[in-house]
């Protein structure tokens, strides 16, 4: 057998796109095309259960309480051995630029990849995840090893990413899908599968969970994304095909909960995919679908703030007008909503919403005009009446944005918006605090001058007033009166607190806000898919508190939960169900008669390069009289089969030229007595 007389290089330094397994053009056309055909898995002749789930991993249609197909998985073993591997692969800080880098991918992330990868583990993600939720956690208090335990989280999370897009390589079509489902929505338990000792030791990490029938105590690795904030991650290609799919309904799965107020779990659903055509027409579980959920809330919400704006026209303090009462039963269901959220997948994963500060801020001013309007009206206290319709008014300003932030929740201002409010609010907090000394130090100099009659002295609510006017540069009272503290100290104290607050506190404060607003913008794509697997994580409820609309709510909390605890699991279901589709029939008719229409879409039968988009009526298209119709016309249209042919031969032709070439000039480059440097030859490639 004769050998080559050339030097090769190594496989694994070879450029990955001009290597002999690499794709083609059109195969790459084809893999974009997969993913964004998502919508046409299923056909009008697919056999689905009578729920019109299409159950493919064991689950039976007739099974109530589907049992959970991975709890034979090493979860707890195989977060360990990452931890492990991790620890040993870096040891030194880099990063997440560096990371990325060839070399980096070469020597570190892909043998990682490669490691780790197992068709048969779904739960290596949610480990991944976790490890990086420890090194973050790490960081905080191991100072000395803070900036390598940031590159160990990044580490973790940049693999997770690589493992789920090579699952989406791997697999396509429906079972594609459904695999990267069970991946990132599929729970799992950090101790599961761990030794008894474990066990015994860790017993009270379990107390506080609500029973689930064996999936208590379980979290997501799309939870535990959105907790770690891996917004690299959830801004992947493979990740957002689910939480574009588990949006609009097309996956389906019955979610896990820290604590549900209306515990509702005599079914449990596997993940699956969901055909409307072969469900039934009222089926309660589409009021939890994200996209359904979210109409419905903004709906709600508007409802909210028409009775708030009918309540303040209309207010009087005398009495309770018909407004009023309606707005505060109305407002107390949509409380309980709210309040009901947060304890759905608790606090953290709530305030990562994009619109949650602001309901947190509604609820504790309704919850401090509700406790005063009920005492001033049992008293017979028209004062405090007065006062609570007040404290009521500045709802307002938080009412009104949040409207704004429902209908543009992509909008950068927003995103940015949230951000800055958290880093103001924090640098003000810290200014008052700093600044505090200062109006210790003016009152104290007022109190020592024997020249001002001590009751004449302004109180320190006065002097704060003339300390926040010159901080906002409004007014220059405080400079003013600054004399009257101190002949000398008390204008020397005036014009350094002058210089600190309205020109340095100011200018950090505007650098700050931009250096944030710049980050942000700098990754607005990640931000805004980071956001929508929020809103699509905690559109999916558990609770059956969520099916009843406010003020409804508030009934179903007061009749059906004694109800849970003096019936059977069974009847209380059969009696939950019942109630649900009475009050939601209309929604739940024009959710089907919607789904069954655009839900899925029929087989494309148009050629690869993408669907027809001529009109059967093109002679309404008036884009046909801009002088730039031709642009547009020819995108109308698929080309003809042979041209597809001929597109698809000259590209593997150029792909074959192309890695001829580089290989000669590896060839040569290598070859002893070539008058160009090596360096500069390989740059040349790499460029061209």
């Amino acid at each position: 057998m004769s050998q080559s007389p050339h030097i090769r290089i190594p496989d694994h330094l070879t450029r990955p796109h001009l290597n002999s397994s690499h794709r083609s053009l059109s195969d790459a056309l084809r893999a974009v095309r997969s993913r964004e055909e998502q919508e046409t898995l299923l056909d009008d002749d697919e056999v689905a259960d009578p729920d019109g789930c299409l159950r493919e991993n064991g689950c039976g249609p007739r099974e109530v309480f589907c049992q959970d197909p991975w709890r034979d998985l090493p979860v707890y073993m195989t977060i360990h051995r990452i931890r492990r591997i991790v620890l040993a692969s870096i040891d030194d800080p880099y990063t997440v630029d560096q990371l990325k880098e060839p070399r980096m991918n070469i020597l570190i992330v892909k043998p990682l990849v490669d490691r780790l990868y197992d068709e048969d583990d779904v739960s290596v993600v949610y480990c991944l995840l976790v490890n990086r939720m420890q090194f973050l956690r790490e960081q905080s208090f191991q100072h000395h090893h803070q900036t390598v335990n940031l590159t160990r989280a990044n580490l973790c999370e940049l693999v997770a990413m690589k493992m789920l897009r090579r699952y989406d390589e791997d697999r396509s079509g429906r079972p594609g899908l459904l695999l990267l489902a069970n991946i990132l929505v599929a729970p799992f338990q950090p101790f599961q599968n761990a030794p008894p000792e474990v066990y015994r030791e860790n017993r009270h990490a379990a107390w506080s969970y609500q029973y689930q029938g064996g999936y208590e105590g379980k979290l997501t690795a799309l939870e535990v994304a959105i907790i770690s904030e891996s917004k690299l991650f959830l801004s992947g290609s493979a990740c957002q095909k689910v939480v574009d799919a588990v949006y609009h309904g097309r996956i389906v799965y019955t979610p896990t909960a820290f604590l549900d107020i209306i515990p509702d779990h005599y079914k449990h659903k596997p993940i699956s995919l969901y055909d409307p055509r072969k469900a039934p027409l009222l089926n309660q579980y589409r009021l939890i679908v994200p996209r359904t959920r979210n109409i419905i809330e903004v709906v709600q919400f508007m409802i909210l703030l028409g009775l708030f704006c009918l309540c303040m026209m209309h207010r009087d303090h005398t009495t309770f007008t018909s407004y009023e009462a309606w707005f505060m039963v109305y407002a107390a269901g949509w409380v309980l909503d709210e309040f009901a959220s947060m304890l759905e997948h608790g606090w953290h994963v709530h305030t990562q919403n994009l619109w949650s500060f602001l309901d947190i801020t509604f609820v504790v001013i309704y919850s401090f005009y509700f406790v005063i309007r009920i005492h001033g009206w049992a008293v017979g206290n028209i004062g405090e009446g007065r006062q609570a319709l007040d404290i009521l008014a500045i709802a307002a300003p938080i009412l009104f944005p949040r409207l704004a932030f429902n209908l543009m929740p992509e909008n950068m201002l927003f995103i940015s918006l949230r951000a800055m409010l958290a880093d103001f609010t924090t640098l003000s907090l810290i200014a008052v605090w700093c600044f505090g000394g200062f109006l210790l130090a003016l009152k104290w100099l007022r109190m020592g001058n024997s020249k001002v009659d001590f009751e004449e002295s302004p109180d320190p609510i006065t002097i704060s007033k003339w300390m926040l006017w010159i901080w906002f540069g409004l007014d220059g009272t405080g400079i003013q009166e600054a004399p009257t503290f101190h002949t000398t100290l008390g204008p020397a104290l005036m014009v350094v607190y002058a210089f600190l607050g309205n020109t340095l506190f100011l200018t950090v404060l505007v650098s700050i806000l931009s250096n944030t607003f710049s980050k942000i913008a700098a990754d607005a794509t990640a931000e805004i898919q980071f956001r929508r697997a929020v809103l699509t994580f905690e559109g999916v409820k558990s609770d059956a508190l969520f099916a009843y609309r406010p003020p409804f709510n508030i009934l179903a909390l007061v009749f059906l939960l004694p109800l849970k605890f003096g019936l059977s699991p069974r009847w209380f279901h059969k009696i939950n169900i019942t109630l649900v589709r009475i009050l939601n029939a209309p929604i739940l008719i024009l959710i089907a008669l919607y789904e069954r229409r655009s839900l899925w879409k029929p087989g494309r039968k148009q050629n690869a390069l993408g669907p027809s988009k001529r009109s059967k009526w093109w002679f309404w298209n008036w884009t046909r009289f801009s002088v730039h119709a031709d642009i547009q016309s020819v995108f109308e249209s698929d080309p003809p089969q042979s041209v597809i042919d001929k597109i698809e031969e000259e590209d593997e032709l150029e792909d074959a030229i192309l890695e001829n070439s580089f290989a000669g000039v590896r060839d040569r480059s290598m070859s002893p007595g070539s008058g160009v440097p090596r360096r500069r030859r390989f740059s040349s490639v790499w460029q061209g």
